[in-house]
């Protein structure tokens, strides 16, 4: 994540809190808040928080998925539709 402007001590956060927020909405680029010159948070628009949180659900299925792969637990594809087939196809 980029943080090339979008950095501000949190003294602006408290003073400017309506303008950071409009500003976050519109532009949807996080915002970094330091405490004491060292990073604390990020502020970000809800929309961008749940896309960020899908993309992760996304990527803990795959993680989980090749972990069973590595574990041996998959049948090939030709089995499984071959199965279905006589399911379907008594």
């Amino acid at each position: 994540m980029k943080f090339s402007s979008q950095i501000k001590p949190i003294s602006y956060l408290k003073s400017h809190m309506a303008e950071v927020v409009k500003d976050i909405s519109e532009n949807r680029e996080p915002l970094l808040i330091t405490q004491n010159g060292e990073a604390k948070l990020v502020v970000m628009d809800i929309k961008s928080y749940e896309e960020r949180e899908e993309a992760f659900a996304l990527l803990k299925i795959l993680a989980l998925g090749n972990r069973e792969i590595e574990q041996g637990k998959f049948r090939d594809a030709e089995d499984v539709f071959a199965e279905l087939d006589k399911t379907n196809h008594p």
